[in-house]
């Protein structure tokens, strides 16, 4: 029997936001940078970024700050702050990945869609308002005090959803931010997203989708 959840719940830049920190980086630093030089800033800059969410939470603007200057002081490359800022300012600005809008479309009439995120509440409208379905809850990173792959966030937005891990679909593109804590949890229904940026896990137990359309056949609708 297909399991039809009380809500599904999603990460939201990656997974259905086309979350651009390699173009972004490119953007500043492909001119300096040959293409070798340019994939390993890229590389590490998301490094950085995963290393800086880990411990007591601060503004995401001072994430993004942190991990250009880190990256920038590995690779020998000059660091000004007004690039950092340029990257954050550039998230809102995102839209989502082509397969996104229909698929979710499809799923949010018959399931109430929630969004937990590692964003500001300032950023994150910008870049829901362009998703192309309505969102029951956008819980932020900001609200919870803590950054994913920490298990606060996902706490508090089971408190606030008034459910329990069994009761939820979890959707994400990353076993790092996302389907490795929520299988801790207990959240047995994962939906992992291969946008191929990690590797597949089959020790997370996921149903596997190559993009958001395969997402209602998930559910059988």
């Amino acid at each position: 029997m297909t399991f039809r959840p009380k809500f599904v719940t999603f990460d939201c830049y990656g997974t259905l936001t086309n979350f651009d920190m390699a173009g972004a980086a490119r953007r500043i630093y492909g001119n300096d940078l040959a293409e070798p030089e340019m994939l390993a800033f890229i590389k590490s800059f998301a490094a950085y970024r995963l290393d800086e969410v880990l411990g007591a939470w601060k503004p995401y603007a001072d994430v993004v700050h942190n991990s250009v200057e880190r990256t920038c002081k590995k690779h020998g490359v000059p660091f000004k702050a007004e690039d950092a800022k340029r990257i954050y300012e550039e998230v809102p600005t995102w839209g989502p990945h082509a397969d996104v809008p229909a698929g979710l479309a499809a799923v949010a009439k018959e399931i109430p869609l929630v969004i937990l995120s590692n964003a500001m509440k300032s950023q994150i409208m910008s870049n829901v308002e362009k998703l192309g379905a309505p969102f029951f809850k956008v819980i932020t990173a900001e609200e919870t005090g803590s950054y994913k792959p920490q298990m606060n966030g996902f706490e508090y937005m089971l408190d606030v959803l008034g459910c329990g891990p069994e009761d939820i679909t979890h959707v994400s593109s990353s076993f790092r931010y996302d389907l490795m804590t929520a299988h801790d949890l207990g959240i047995k229904s994962k939906v992992w997203v291969n946008r191929k940026h990690e590797p597949a896990n089959p020790f997370y137990e996921y149903n596997e989708i190559k993009d958001i359309g395969g997402l209602p056949g998930v559910f059988g609708l």
